[in-house]
């Protein structure tokens, strides 16, 4: 189903404003340093200093917990543990995963946290139906989730994360996209606090599907533009 139809009635482009900036980094990026640009950023944009923007980026293989983080989710701390002040639990970001930061103007657009949620896990889904891959929500888990039944009655793998903060009705942190990380790192923790056997975490690429993070970049920037409006290409990073 298409985001237009599924969030019928409800678009998110913000009426009157220019394009969202989307802005790529090239190569790793420190998380401490992500977390000062997002919230310079958000600052500017509620000051109207700075357009909306989405930063792309890839970390190197690190924690972070959430606001709602358990000590005991946290099985074996094999590398650096960054508490943060985005909503959720643990969870993984490494190479080969695609982390997208959203900063966006709510008061311009829609100012509902919670529809801002389920707007921000259908463009994901928007963006895995590129590939063919049916990414569905969960009310009782955040999140876009890929049904497995070749691994038993019921079982589901995570593809994809969601995690965010809002700060004068700007957003921050966004969404994650597992490409081809090593799925192994998520070992360390109960990802998302969620520990039955029968959800895991998958990839586009443990899904049999040869994608680049290039064609993962293309399918989101479509997706987003389809839900949030038009973006314009940034050449910082």
């Amino acid at each position: 189903m298409k985001i237009r139809e599924e969030l019928a009635g409800r678009l998110w482009a913000a009426e009157g404003s220019g394009p969202v900036e989307w802005v790529t980094s090239p190569g790793l990026t420190g998380y401490e340093d992500a977390v000062r640009v997002m919230e310079a950023r958000a600052e500017a944009i509620a000051k109207g200093r700075a357009p909306e923007c989405v930063w792309l980026v890839e970390h190197p293989p690190l924690y972070t917990a959430g606001t709602s983080a358990r000590d005991e989710d946290l099985v074996d701390a094999r590398f650096p543990v960054h508490r943060t002040g985005r909503g959720g639990q643990f969870t993984y970001h490494g190479p080969g995963q695609r982390v997208a930061y959203v900063m966006l103007d709510l008061k311009r657009r829609r100012p509902d946290v919670r529809a801002f949620v389920a707007a921000l896990e259908a463009w994901v889904i928007e963006t895995l139906a590129a590939f063919t891959i049916r990414g569905e929500r969960r009310e009782d888990r955040v999140g876009v989730w890929v049904r497995r039944p070749e691994k038993g009655p019921g079982a589901e793998d995570k593809i994809a994360a969601l995690g965010i903060r809002v700060r004068r009705w700007v957003t921050f942190h966004g969404v994650s996209l597992n490409v081809e990380p090593d799925l192994a790192h998520f070992g360390g923790i109960v990802p998302c606090g969620i520990a039955e056997r029968r959800y895991g975490v998958t990839s586009l690429v443990d899904l049999g599907l040869p994608v680049t993070m290039q064609d993962a970049d293309a399918a989101l920037r479509a997706a987003f533009e389809d839900v949030f409006g038009p973006t314009a290409t940034s050449l910082a990073g």
